[in-house]
C-alpha cells in the first residue's frame, strides 16, 4: 500500500489524471477476498481503486466449495454467475488443501472462465534498493494445461502418475496472446522458456507454436 501511495503522488505531481480513460459511469466488479492473507489484500486494493477515483462498484461473492451432484467440489453458482455478469472481476489468494480435500479453486477458476494467459509484470522500484536493478519483464505462462491440467492418479500403492497435457491449439494461443501483448505494449522481444531438449514431443509442441505463431 505503501509503494502505490507513492506512485500515486507521483502521478497527482505530473497532473495527470489517473482515471482518464474511465467514463463517469460506474462498473460494477466481482471481488473474491480469498483465504489467509486474501482478506487484507483485497481490503488494500479497494483503498487504492478509491484514492485514485476509479469509478467501480464492487460485488463480493464467497467461493467457499460447494459438492456438486456428481459428488465433486466446486465453485458455487452465484459466484460464476457475479463473474460472467460483471466481466471483471478480482481474487484474493485462494487456499488449496494439499494431498487431500477439494480440487484447487484457483485451478477450478480458470477452467470455468478459460484465463489461459497469466500475466505478471515485475518490475524494480524507484527508492528500493534490491539484489537486482532495473528489472522490467513480463511473464506470460500457460494457465490451463501442462503440470496445470490436473490429470493425475496412483496407478499402485506407492506410485503415482501425474499426465501433463500440451495441444497445439492452446500452445498457439498463448503464445500469440505473448505477441500481442508485446505489440501493444512496446516490447521488442518475446523469449519462449521450454524443456524441448528433454520433454521433446510435449515442449516440442510447444516450442513449434510459439515459432510460428
Amino acid at each position: 500500500l505503501k509503494m502505490a501511495s507513492q506512485f500515486f503522488k507521483k502521478v497527482v505531481a505530473s497532473r495527470v489524471p489517473l482515471a482518464r480513460c474511465y467514463s463517469g459511469e460506474i462498473r460494477k466488479a466481482t471481488i473474491i477476498p480469498g483465504d489467509g492473507i486474501g482478506p487484507e489484500i483485497s481490503a488494500a486494493v479497494q483503498k487504492i481503486f478509491t484514492a485514485a477515483n476509479v469509478p467501480i462498484e464492487w460485488e463480493s461473492v464467497d467461493v467457499t466449495p460447494v459438492r456438486g451432484p456428481d459428488g465433486k467440489f466446486g465453485i458455487p453458482q452465484e459466484a460464476i454467475d457475479s463473474m460472467n455478469r460483471n466481466k471483471v472481476g478480482l481474487k484474493g489468494p485462494l487456499m488449496t488443501p494439499v494431498g487431500k480435500g477439494h480440487r484447487s479453486l484457483n485451478l477450478a477458476l480458470r477452467k470455468e472462465f478459460n484465463l489461459y494467459a497469466n500475466v505478471r509484470p515485475c518490475r524494480s522500484l524507484e527508492g528500493y534498493q534490491t539484489l537486482y536493478d532495473d528489472v522490467d519483464v513480463i511473464t506470460i505462462r500457460e494457465n490451463t494445461e501442462g503440470e496445470y491440467s490436473g490429470i493425475e492418479h496412483e496407478i499402485v500403492e506407492g506410485v503415482v502418475q501425474s499426465i501433463k497435457l500440451i495441444t497445439e491449439e492452446a500452445s498457439r494461443r498463448v503464445a500469440e496472446f505473448a505477441f500481442k501483448y508485446a505489440r501493444d505494449n512496446g516490447r521488442h522481444k518475446v523469449t519462449a522458456v521450454h524443456k524441448a531438449n528433454i520433454m521433446r514431443m510435449s515442449d516440442g509442441l510447444f516450442l513449434r507454436c510459439c515459432r510460428e505463431a
